[in-house]
């Protein structure tokens, strides 16, 4: 009996691992014309974080966020300079823009891709401060967040950049608890993309994520 239950979870994973890759090859993005060499620089320096990454996976990641951050700098109507356009959220000019917001739409367009070799984390630079600023990282499945690739919006004004985390101008740390608060309220029937309220002010990072 014991026997019989293990190999249905067995069969089962293998099923449910096949529907995955299956629904992954399916999926296809539009990357920007100038940004497709720059997407394809990025999978190859995803798929270099471990042996155990799978680089079709890579490339489906480094796709799906050129293409998410494009249809993102579209719908936030970026204008002026990265603290400019936070000016232009805090009055009401433009929905979303600031870096916790680019941080969740990039974190929740990359989690549709149910992810088998590659995990997404929340960071963290100067938590608590004025300085506060928020990205995403990526790691391979079990690596340390210290050690994956940083996916970054805000600082450039709506473009992608990446660096690993050690070579960061700014000291990042992991904030599980907010990642998770960020896919709980995606999931929940009172999630409104661009309806929270925010305080502007220097700190606008630290007082966007705190004043819900």
């Amino acid at each position: 009996m014991h026997t019989r239950l293990v190999a249905g979870i067995i069969a089962a994973f293998a099923v449910s691992s096949a529907v995955v890759s299956a629904e992954q090859q399916r999926q296809h993005f539009e990357v920007p014309a100038k940004d497709v060499a720059k997407a394809e620089e990025l999978a190859n320096q995803l798929a270099r974080l471990s042996r155990r990454v799978d680089p079709k996976e890579a490339t489906l990641v480094a796709q799906c966020a050129f293409s998410a951050v494009a249809q993102l700098r579209q719908e936030y109507r970026m204008f002026g300079t990265p603290i400019f356009n936070n000016f232009l959220v805090y009055h009401g000019l433009r929905k979303r823009g600031y870096c916790y917001q680019w941080t969740e739409d990039l974190l929740l367009a990359l989690d549709t891709l149910k992810l088998k070799t590659l995990e997404l984390h929340w960071g963290d630079a100067y938590r608590d401060t004025w300085r506060e600023n928020n990205c995403l990282v990526v790691t391979a499945k079990g690596q340390p967040f210290e050690r994956g690739m940083i996916l970054e919006c805000w600082r450039h004004f709506g473009h992608l950049r990446w660096n690993l985390v050690p070579s960061d101008q700014d000291p990042y740390y992991e904030n599980t608890k907010w990642a998770e608060k960020v896919r709980v309220r995606a999931t929940s029937k009172t999630f409104r993309p661009g309806k929270r309220h925010v305080v502007f002010q220097t700190q606008v990072e630290r007082s966007g994520k705190t004043s819900e």
